[in-house]
């Protein structure tokens, strides 16, 4: 019996239960009190080989009438899901012409940058508005979901050690954040960012991913942009993180933009360079040192704040004790 009552001291018993109640009150709304209807779904609903054979037929189409309009409305349809399945035909392009496929592409790339590509509804009646409800219905099962397995991981993380009573490298990289200064752009002479983030790293936070959202001063979605652990080096908790990975995602570009910040230890050595390369540009930390990443339609300009490297068996420079990032996007001009 103290057996289970120690190692029950020792779970995190608030995120578990904040998700068992989340998944509960999910199932409970989406199955019982409001099923969820699809009605005239859109191909972004469509399992993943089939979104590929729905693009390849829009290619071919694009093949026989050139319509620029008609290409990208088709691309728009499959969703966030379009990039990925352009991806998988150009690697394995089967029957399709390479130079079609490259020519489709290129096409919807040129008008969506050029803020083209509307799709155009057309009015309905009868079962529209029952169907956005279900459709806003399970949106929202879908968010609480998202909120309560976000909320019990961040709690997880932030509070993993809660019964030592000691502080975590969250609530530590909470903290430096929260006091960091941040740029005043407008000083400089540069118009005010669209967002500007703090978001710090301390040795011991292994989760560390973050992630922000880019939107409008009207609430319109731009994109999203954040920093995760992209490399580690030696053996044991917590890991020692060499590099770092930021990246932009523009909903009007293909691409996300991505850049890899290494310790100079990392830089200088030819394997880790090897394995990181596939990521995106590789860069070396410095103190004020700033990174760019460009998008179709934004620009995202990372300022390294503060940076401390750890003190250990391990080579010197080679991971991060502490590493404060100023990040700032603004619209991407001409």
């Amino acid at each position: 019996m103290d057996f289970i009552v120690a190692l029950l001291k020792k779970l995190p018993i608030l995120p578990i239960a904040l998700f068992i109640a989340g998944l509960l009150l999910g199932l409970l709304f989406g199955y019982v009190i409001a099923p969820v209807k699809f009605v005239d779904a859109t191909p972004a609903h469509l399992r993943e080989d089939l979104q590929e054979d729905y693009l390849r037929m829009a290619i071919d189409s694009f093949r026989l009438n050139s319509n620029p309009n008609l290409a990208v409305q088709r691309w728009q349809n499959l969703g966030t899901a379009a990039q990925q399945a352009y991806a998988r035909i150009q690697a394995n392009p089967g029957a399709a012409d390479p130079n079609v496929v490259k020519a489709y592409g290129d096409v919807v790339t040129a008008v969506l940058q050029a803020g083209g590509g509307q799709t155009t509804t057309e009015p309905t009646t009868g079962g529209t508005s029952s169907t956005i409800r279900t459709a806003v219905i399970g949106i929202g099962i879908i968010l609480l979901l998202g909120v309560v397995a976000a909320g019990g991981m961040y709690l997880f993380r932030l509070l993993g050690k809660r019964g030592s009573g000691e502080v975590t490298a969250v609530m530590q990289a909470a903290e430096i954040s929260r006091q960091a200064e941040k740029t005043n752009f407008e000083e400089l002479g540069l118009a005010p960012p669209i967002t500007q983030t703090m978001t710090t790293y301390v040795l011991g936070d292994d989760l560390y991913d973050e992630s922000f959202s880019i939107d409008t001063q009207a609430g319109e979605f731009m994109g999203e942009y954040g920093v995760g652990v992209s490399e580690s080096i030696g053996v044991g908790d917590p890991k020692k993180v060499t590099a770092l990975e930021i990246w932009l995602f523009d909903k009007n570009d293909i691409k996300t933009a991505t850049k890899v910040l290494m310790s100079q230890h990392a830089f200088n050595d030819p394997e880790i360079r090897a394995r990181l390369e596939r990521k995106g540009e590789l860069v070396v930390v410095e103190q004020q040192a700033q990174v760019l990443l460009e998008t179709a339609t934004l620009q995202l300009l990372a300022t390294v704040v503060d940076l401390e490297y750890g003190k250990g068996p391990l080579p010197a420079d080679s991971y991060f004790e502490r590493i404060t990032l100023e990040l700032a996007i603004w619209p991407r001009q001409g």
